[in-house]
């Protein structure tokens, strides 16, 4: 399934990238191409409630992505809860998290990949893609549009894809939005479309991602929402980023 998304307020109108297959080989390559290890992969996440289905995820789990189409249910939502929140200004290595504001059309897939593995156990790896620069008062928003590293690794991503990449300019409906437990044990939800990261609970000390309070704080959260508010649309998806197979 290729992401898909519709134009937002945020996206420059200069820069846009051909948009992600959502595939967790595809997902896997890319990270891998910006410095993750290759001892960590993306998985499908078949059931978040299904005890046997969640054991084919290896853990722990680092992070999440959910891939889900953007509805009018789920844009009101959005407005009304950021109209109370302040535009967020922090940056940083002494932030709790790090968050990425989305200007690059047709990014909200690598927007999700980096607001994963740029977090919680993860986040060594963002000295690995931006070195000092993350600790100087620019915002990460324009390294992430001045990136040559960064828009080659995702076009040769996109390539690779099962179905043919749509062209960049074309507009598509899907949506990414990562969930990412930090040092402190907070769930932070990231999405790049927003005033800046969520954080949306207090976690147990040595659960992780895909445990029972992190899925009810997060995914669960979220979907439940979407079915008494969207006349029961359920169509999502979710990858789990942890320990590769083999």
């Amino acid at each position: 399934m290729v992401e898909q998304h519709n134009t937002m307020e945020t996206e420059s109108k200069s820069i846009r990238f051909v948009p992600l297959e959502n595939n967790p080989d595809v997902m896997s390559s890319l990270v891998h191409k910006l410095g993750l290890s290759s001892d960590l992969s993306w998985h499908d996440v078949y059931s978040l409630d299904d005890p046997s289905l969640l054991a084919f995820v290896p853990r722990p789990a680092h992070a999440l992505l959910l891939v889900f189409p953007v509805s009018e249910a789920y844009e009101k939502f959005r407005m009304e809860e950021d109209s109370s929140l302040p535009d967020y200004s922090g940056f940083g290595s002494g932030e709790e998290v790090l968050w990425f504001k989305q200007t690059i059309g047709n990014a909200c897939g690598l927007m999700g990949l980096l607001h994963a593995v740029c977090n919680g156990m993860t986040r060594d790896l963002i000295g690995k893609l931006f070195a000092d620069e993350i600790n100087r008062e620019l915002t990460l928003t324009h390294l992430l549009e001045t990136s040559s590293d960064l828009a080659s690794a995702h076009a040769s991503a996109a390539a690779e894809g099962n179905t043919a990449a749509p062209p960049a300019d074309e507009r598509v409906d899907l949506h990414f939005v990562a969930f990412v437990k930090s040092a402190e044990n907070n769930l932070w939800e990231l999405d790049g479309r927003r005033k800046g990261p969520l954080n949306r609970g207090k976690l147990p000390e040595g659960e992780d991602i895909l445990g029972e309070k992190a899925i009810e704080l997060g995914p669960k959260r979220f979907l439940k929402r979407e079915e008494e508010t969207a006349g029961g649309e359920m169509r999502f998806s979710i990858l789990a980023l942890g320990p590769s197979f083999g």
